[in-house]
């Protein structure tokens, strides 16, 4: 996925808490809670939230679901739905963080062209849940489960296959999934044995400045920010110093709301100001190109560019956008959202 993917697919001290040990509780609508982004591993490189309780009453939100949603919750929702879980009324908010694949360390930070070619995901879904009725019905279907450190993984498909995704309950309101791997990397988190996102001091304090900000929100690394930028805003690639600047590029924080329509903020995060002020024109450029090119097939989606406000501000570049219910719907019937990793 990525949402909208960009939806997708974004220095300041590092906060500690005391968490690690406590239980997760559910969190307030919109804003997810310390102790919940605290079971997250440090590298996560993408971390995510979407109020599903409040989306789901957005009209256009079953559709745009199928383009936003990581891939892996739709399965983990159709596994849950088979265990005799309904996700449409027990899972309100979810959580879910990518770690990638094809980048370094090295390559993964600024100075560097390097995307993700794939990844791994990890993801935690805050509801209502019965574990107990859930472990009886793994028995009845003698479906393979694992014990990590007192957990019981269960596995979507075999148990043993390299793609193979798994899910456990760290209590009754809180169910975490994801590949095996980085599954019990959380785990290590959790008994404190593995440093916690809360410990990555270029990628908290944004998630905290993020959080409570929408219906749906995210926060990208460096790498993923790359990523974003070439499905967001590919036409900028022409301009021959687009690649120094993108390279350069530190983080994407994005913002959605919604009510009577919805509200887009994206705030691209710079090397400096001058590459703020670059950027942002580089930016009106493209987006004219884009118009231009939207206008016969996708006439919403020209408006839409024709609407949008781009802000340099600092080592900051601001885009906002603003769209109804209808110009939403039409959109994702064109699959505007649909950006692939």
């Amino acid at each position: 996925m990525t949402v909208i993917k960009a939806i997708g697919k974004a220095g300041v001290a590092t906060i500690v808490t005391a968490f690690l040990l406590a239980a997760p509780k559910p969190a307030r609508a919109g804003r997810l809670g310390t102790d919940v982004i605290a079971l997250f591993p440090k590298n996560v490189g993408e971390f995510a939230y979407c109020d599903l309780k409040k989306a789901r009453s957005q009209k256009w939100f079953p559709q745009l679901q199928a383009q936003m949603i990581p891939e892996r919750f739709r399965e983990f929702e159709k596994f849950l739905a088979s265990a005799g879980v309904d996700p449409n009324s027990q899972v309100d908010e979810l959580a879910w963080g990518l770690v990638a694949e094809g980048v370094t360390a090295k390559t993964e930070g600024t100075g560097s062209t390097a995307v993700p070619t794939g990844e791994e995901v990890v993801g935690v879904a805050l509801g209502s849940y019965n574990p107990n009725s859930t472990e009886a019905y793994f028995k009845r279907q003698k479906l393979p489960t694992f014990k990590v450190r007192g957990y019981t993984l269960y596995s979507f498909g075999t148990g043993s296959g390299a793609s193979d995704l798994f899910f456990l309950f760290i209590d009754s309101n809180t169910a975490a999934f994801g590949h095996r791997a980085i599954l019990e990397k959380m785990v290590d988190v959790r008994f404190g044995e593995d440093e916690s996102l809360l410990n990555n001091d270029k990628l908290f304090p944004l998630i905290n400045e993020a959080n409570g900000s929408g219906v749906v929100w995210a926060v990208l690394n460096p790498a993923y920010t790359r990523l974003a930028l070439q499905q967001l805003a590919p036409e900028i690639e022409q301009f021959p110093e687009a690649a120094k600047l993108v390279s350069r590029m530190q983080n994407l924080i994005i913002n959605v709301d919604a009510g009577s329509g919805i509200n887009g903020k994206f705030q691209a995060i710079c090397g400096s100001t001058e590459d703020a002020n670059t950027l942002g024109q580089l930016l009106q450029a493209g987006f004219l190109y884009k118009r231009y090119q939207a206008q016969k097939d996708n006439p919403e989606l020209a408006d839409l560019l024709d609407q949008a406000r781009i802000t340099p501000a600092g080592d900051r570049v601001t885009l906002n956008m603003s769209l109804s219910d209808d110009q939403m719907t039409s959109l994702i019937r064109k699959n505007t959202f649909a950006l692939k990793m």
